[in-house]
């Protein structure tokens, strides 16, 4: 009797899997096995990562915030309490853009904060 060879579904399975670990180098873009879990691993990490791209983009947006607010004299935390008292409903990407981008305009944020406490 003839050995079973699974027909194409599987065949189209594995090829998805080998097309994902195409770029990998040596067995890993070539051999079904060490494919699939390098694929799987690489998958897990791309998961994880979106997440943690989030955290380290809003990590960077806060770091050029508090550059920015120190240089005039307060702090990062103290600047955003004031920012909501003064009702400037702005998020930190966009303040950190400012800050890069037209220090004047970020100046003028400032102000208002002060004069909102």
């Amino acid at each position: 009797m003839p050995r079973v060879k699974r027909g194409f579904k599987a065949r189209r399975r594995r090829n998805k899997v080998l097309k994902l670990a195409k770029g990998y180098r040596g067995g890993r873009s070539r051999m079904y096995r060490t494919a699939t879990e390098t694929v799987d691993r690489a998958l897990n990490f791309a998961y994880r990562d979106r997440k943690v791209r989030k955290r380290e983009f809003r990590r960077l947006w806060i770091a050029r915030i508090n550059a920015a607010v120190r240089s005039e004299g307060m702090s990062y935390s103290e600047f955003m309490s004031r920012l909501k008292k003064a009702g400037i409903e702005m998020d930190r990407k966009v303040l950190s853009d400012l800050a890069i981008r037209d220090p004047q305009a970020f100046e003028r944020i400032i102000d208002q904060a002060r004069s909102a406490a």
